[in-house]
């Protein structure tokens, strides 16, 4: 595994996501209820904001719980928002500790109150946080982003404050969830599936895939600074041949 030391420190994405995929296989392995591998989870989303922290990382995306997942056994569904609230009152001192401000993008009125409450005062008390941001992806889906912004465009050009021929790519990026900040230049996913599972799809056009077999309870900064360290040695051509950005 990739050491920290080893990392280029002038080369460092200032967007990683991830797709933290293997709970309920890490659980089943062991023996364990599914909600089992969700708490066992939390050691590894410690350990990567700590490390994409230090690193540099400017945006952390974490794909915490997507549009899909609501449709999974309610009992499940119910144990993973009461450990969403525990975990963000739990982690909160040590964002404000590491000055790492708290953000979500997400259907955020579709989660119990209890939730709601939690990440509003989570938000508020790390507002100033200029470290990195750490960004929850909560009730998220690309199509629903990419829909809501479609809706929102809409009625600007309906009431006449945007013009349609001013429509184009910076315009609509204006309106996603993750409207003010980079696209992901990584995206890491754990558990060996190789899809983005309707992940950031307007964001993702141009962002380096990182894919590995660990289960997201394994993954460690030990990891994360593979993935970054794979990312380091990939050439970013952006529709260019090598030699122009050689030129360049």
């Amino acid at each position: 595994m990739a050491a920290r030391s080893e990392i280029d420190s002038q080369n460092i994405p200032a967007h990683v996501a991830v797709i933290m995929d293997g709970n309920g296989r890490w659980a089943k392995q062991k023996g364990g209820l599914r909600i089992f591998g969700h708490q066992s989870a939390i050691t590894a989303v410690r350990d990567t904001v700590e490390a994409a922290a230090e690193l540099g990382v400017k945006y952390l995306t974490l794909y915490a719980f997507s549009t899909e997942n609501w449709s999974r056994p309610a009992h499940e569904v119910m144990a993973l928002m009461q450990l969403l609230v525990h975990t963000i009152r739990q982690e909160t001192p040590t964002l404000l500790k590491n000055s790492i401000k708290l953000q979500s993008i997400g259907e955020i009125t579709s989660l119990p109150a209890s939730c709601q409450r939690e990440l509003a005062e989570a938000k508020e008390l790390t507002r100033n946080g200029n470290q990195m941001t750490l960004v929850l992806a909560l009730s998220y889906s690309g199509r629903w982003d990419l829909t809501q912004a479609a809706r929102k465009l809409s009625e600007e050009v309906a009431a006449g404050r945007v013009k349609p021929e001013q429509v184009n790519e910076q315009t609509v990026a204006g309106f996603l969830a993750t409207a003010g900040m980079p696209d992901p230049e990584l995206l890491i996913r754990t558990s060996g599936e190789q899809r983005i599972s309707n992940f950031l799809l307007w964001q993702l056009a141009y962002t380096e895939l990182y894919i590995t077999d660990l289960l997201w309870p394994d993954f460690r900064r030990d990891h994360f600074y593979d993935a970054i360290q794979a990312y380091q040695r990939r050439e970013r051509r952006f529709g260019k041949t090598s030699e122009q950005l050689t030129v360049s």
